[in-house]
């Protein structure tokens, strides 16, 4: 798949109406891999080389709406310095406009580590290398335009235009219409 080196900014996934630009950060990964995921949830891996000011970056031509992603990052992995990178675990996009799934329990370890270890000192110390792909959920790429079907800006000029603003509770509570019981739960008082 063709890949070119895209944006920085913004993050998360960009379609453009030609092709989607994809921007994760990490400080401390060393390597990362988008992956694509067709409708059988069959992976493609494309190497995200570009990296500016933290964040990892590409741009797929033809890539648009309804594409499933998610990141492998590759980095150390030392729980002491609070490290937990794992390339056998599928990443979120935590800049993700749209998800599909869920967290499948029963199909994978979805943790970075195995889980169980004993003692409890040590219990996230031994990295899993299970792929929890199909256990995971998936990033969707998405258009961000609205189709406003024939509808039209009001053109109402600045000076006409008036911009009211009510909290429920102030006006509530200083209507003397409204019964004092009424007032008083949604002011906070006692009647």
């Amino acid at each position: 798949m063709d890949s070119w080196p895209g944006k920085p900014y913004p993050l998360g996934a960009a379609w453009d109406g030609k092709g989607t630009n994809f921007s994760l950060f990490s400080e401390n990964a060393e390597h990362v891999e988008l992956c694509l995921f067709d409708g059988d949830g069959r992976e493609t891996r494309i190497p995200v080389d570009e990296r500016t000011a933290f964040n990892w970056h590409c741009y797929l031509p033809g890539t648009g709406p309804g594409q499933r992603y998610g990141y492998r990052v590759h980095g150390p992995y030392a729980p002491s310095e609070g490290h937990r990178f794992n390339p056998s675990k599928l990443v979120l996009d935590p800049y993700a406009h749209a998800i599909t799934g869920d967290v499948d329990w029963h199909a994978a370890n979805v943790l970075p580590y195995v889980p169980g270890t004993e003692p409890l000192e040590s219990a996230d110390l031994e990295p899993d290398d299970e792929d929890d792909a199909e256990a995971m959920p998936k990033a969707v790429v998405i258009d961000p335009s609205f189709d406003w079907e024939g509808d039209r800006h009001l053109e109402t000029p600045w000076p006409d235009t008036v911009i009211y603003e009510v909290r429920a509770k102030t006006c509530a509570a200083r209507t003397p219409a409204s019964p004092p019981t009424r007032r008083s739960r949604i002011s906070g008082r006692s009647a």
